[in-house]
């Protein structure tokens, strides 16, 4: 997903998993910056899992964003099977 972490204005440095909580914490609706920044990365790895809709696996952060935004791609069968092969090859840490 392209690196450990990206500058935001306001939060600084910030990982896949801390802009995820920033969200998830959010009682107000989520900061615009923090919704651009998980808008770009679910939209670059739906484009990943659309050039490998059979194989792709994602990783860790790549399941808890997906994960974050699954409503967004309930009925898609290539959605579904990528869920599969990630709890599939998933080991925890």
């Amino acid at each position: 997903m392209g690196g450990n972490s990206d500058y935001i204005e306001g939060y600084g440095h910030v990982s896949l998993q801390r802009a995820l909580d920033i969200a998830r914490n959010s009682e107000g609706g989520i900061d615009p910056r923090i919704n651009q920044y998980l808008e770009r990365k679910i939209a670059e790895l739906w484009a990943k899992l659309q050039g490998q809709p059979h194989t792709y696996i994602f990783t860790k952060d790549e399941g808890a964003l997906f994960n974050y935004y699954r409503q967004r791609f309930q009925g898609s069968e290539i959605a579904q099977s990528a869920i599969a092969r990630f709890w599939n090859h998933y080991h925890g840490s």
